[in-house]
């Protein structure tokens, strides 16, 4: 196929930039369509020779098959928790009461392929309805429906054009706050992910009837998430500026119609509302400490002289914080995983939760009437065992764990600490066969993301399973741009600093040859959407460093990113190319700028998804049609182009697997 490259050149700041594939950017346009078309038959073409598919299939499918338990939530004495049985496409919302458990939702029915999920939902303060987000085919894009928790049957309350909303009920019962779009048609398209609104919604009227409730047309990019109070006498708003920490906190009483009260409102640090004790507000904050703190603000007098601090500043980072009554649930990260503390509403330490293993918190729930706490916990060879501890009792019981079709206890899991670049010591988890051989001959999948203050903490994937059982070794790198070590390890990866994410998982890699896990050709790494930036930008960098390359839902165009769906709520953490003092670090890393003519790219497997509208799948075809005009002709480049899923929310089980199953074809043949 001749390739189309048009004659584009865009002026930065005095610097004259290409972009011969900008056509690919209209997925719809018949240039854009022939050459998917034609990039996947190459890749079919690729797959169809590859004989180890039907036997990973096969093993994946059976290591997915045991039950997923998610930590419950306790309403009106009734606990509701979701479950999925091992292979569904998607889990299942069960009610536990006196009698039995029994099926309150179950997503498998709104599709005929699973490719509705349910996103999020949210009880009312009765326990009589259940109002719900559906996603279709991936898309942030989602609607809103109410259940009669007595009947089973759905109201006629339907919400549309919604995204990233929160749904909070009010106290009474009698209908729901959350945010909104505006509805495509109505703004320019430029603008469809701003002008977000909070509403309040009536059960049993139209969406249009709704109740405006807060607008800010002159800041038309902030956004708008919705909390009530513990005591439920004020709705408060989180107000954010794209993905940026730093956030403001508005209130106002839930029975008033003025307009909010701006508390916090320097958008100075992060702000997370606890609770609170009458007009004296608890929040948790980085403001002046970067591993975090709980203050007190008096809302009548919010001053930040006047401000108290409850628990100070610790070596370890506070990831969150939850309040029972009079008792504060603490959750801190020592070196990339969880402990639990329990503290007096005053800062008073009173004990700790010792979990049973080291790894990850998933999730914690709250019961004020029972003073228990649910929470989950998982590890790389460790699926989610679900929790029931009582802070007055000091009891820990297990309310929900898996039985796995596998035997771990043959594998591993070590932490080790190696340097990067500048000298910072990085964290790596490494899990693999006890008496593994460090002989060079391994197989490894380096793993990592850095950036947007996600946390690289042990997690459970079935698809690791197959790896380990293969010979493999899976590798997590707890890179910066991640807030594992509290803010300053987060801005040590963001912006300007960027280049030291992509370092330390070049170190990452170098450290595992070293010592001898492996050699290059049988390096391979691996990253999603931000992750798929950093894999995509240390493959061109350092392409004699590894024998392949998974990049999946990846960011790669630096200069333009900004312009797709939501990109621009990116540019607190990546800048912007339109900012002359941005532009040359975006551009110096840039993956699609930074290919050279010529080179010997490592194999790379470049996975994206037609719905994906959170990052476009244009970063994943223009990267293609760059590799393959510019790499020397001896690269192997394959693009997997998938068919109604978007960036991975709510994508049902049998595409994961048949998405591994390609993965390990590729490594079995890229990696010998």
């Amino acid at each position: 196929m001749t390739v189309r490259k048009d004659n584009i050149i865009d002026n930065y700041h005095g610097t004259k930039v290409s972009d011969p594939f900008r056509w690919l950017e209209d997925p719809h346009s018949k240039d854009s369509l022939e050459w998917s078309n034609w990039m996947g038959e190459k890749c079919k073409d690729y797959f169809s020779s590859i004989h180890t598919k039907e036997e990973d299939r096969k093993r994946l499918n059976e290591l997915w098959n045991y039950p997923k338990y998610f930590v419950p939530k306790k309403i009106q004495r009734k606990l509701y928790y979701l479950k999925n049985n091992g292979l569904q496409n998607q889990a299942v919302l069960f009610c536990k009461d006196e009698e039995n458990d029994h099926v309150v939702l179950d997503p498998n029915n709104l599709s005929d392929d699973g490719t509705v999920a349910l996103t999020n939902y949210s009880f009312s303060k009765d326990g009589k309805y259940l109002a719900y987000a559906t996603s279709t085919h991936g898309s942030d894009w989602q609607e809103i429906h109410v259940l009669d928790l007595n009947t089973n049957k759905n109201l006629t309350d339907h919400i549309q054009h919604v995204k990233f909303t929160n749904i909070t009920w009010s106290p009474d019962s009698s209908g729901f706050f959350y945010s909104k779009f505006p509805e495509p048609g109505t703004v320019s398209p430029e603008d469809e992910s701003n002008f977000n609104k909070v509403y309040f919604h009536t059960l049993g009227n139209n969406q249009e009837d709704d109740v405006l409730v807060h607008e800010q047309p002159e800041n038309k990019e902030l956004m708008f998430s919705s909390f009530l109070s513990d005591d439920e006498r004020f709705i408060g708003l989180y107000v954010f500026l794209g993905t940026a920490t730093e956030n403001r906190i508005y209130i106002r009483p839930i029975d008033s119609d003025e307009p909010f009260t701006k508390l916090l409102d320097q958008a100075d640090a992060e702000y997370s509302y606890v609770t609170n004790k009458g007009d004296i507000f608890y929040f948790k904050t980085d403001l002046q400490t970067p591993n975090g703190k709980i203050i007190s603000v008096d809302i009548n007098n919010p001053d930040s002289t006047k401000w108290k601090e409850i628990i100070p500043e610790q070596e370890d980072v506070m990831d969150f914080v939850i309040a029972l009554n009079d008792k504060l649930v603490v959750g801190l990260l020592h070196d990339a995983h969880h402990q639990l503390k329990i503290y007096e509403l005053d800062g008073t330490f009173s004990h700790d939760i010792d979990l049973p293993i080291l790894g990850s918190l998933t999730d914690i729930t709250k019961s004020k009437e029972d003073n228990e706490i649910f929470f989950g916990v998982t590890s790389f060879l460790s699926p989610t065992v679900v929790y029931n501890y009582n802070v007055v009792t000091k009891k820990l019981n297990i309310f929900a764990e898996s039985e796995l079709p596998i035997d771990t206890s043959q594998f591993e899991t070590n932490q080790i600490f190696y340097t990067s670049k500048d000298g910072t010591k990085v964290p790596m988890f490494i899990t693999h066969r006890k008496n593994v051989q460090l002989d060079g001959e391994n197989p490894v999948i380096l793993y990592g993301y850095g950036g947007f203050n996600v946390n690289m903490t042990p997690s459970f994937n079935p698809a690791i399973l197959r790896w380990l059982e293969k010979g493999g070794i899976y590798a997590v790198a707890v890179l910066r741009g991640g807030t594992e070590y509290g803010e300053e390890w987060h801005r040590a990866g963001m912006l300007e600093n960027k280049q030291n994410v992509f370092d330390d998982f070049i170190a990452a890699g170098e450290w595992l040859i070293e010592n001898k896990y492996t050699r290059k050709e049988k390096l391979s790494i691996m990253g999603g959407s931000n992750g798929g930036l950093l894999v995509a930008a240390c493959m061109v960098q350092r392409p004699d460093l590894y024998g392949a390359v998974i990049c999946r839902v990846p960011v790669i165009d630096m200069l333009r990113y900004h312009k797709f769906t939501i990109g621009r709520y990116w540019i607190p953490e990546y800048g912007s190319a339109d900012n002359p003092e941005h532009f040359p670090f975006l551009y110096a890393y840039s993956p699609l700028h930074n290919i050279k003519d010529g080179v010997k790219y490592p194999p790379v497997l470049i996975a994206t998804a037609e719905s994906d509208d959170r990052v476009v799948p244009a970063h994943a075809k223009k990267f293609a049609a760059t590799l393959l005009e510019k790499a020397d002709k001896q690269s192997t480049i394959v693009l997997r182009l998938e068919a109604k899923a978007g960036h991975g929310l709510g994508k049902p089980t049998s595409k994961v697997i048949e998405e591994w199953v390609d993965f390990y074809a590729f490594l079995d043949k890229e990696l010998g």
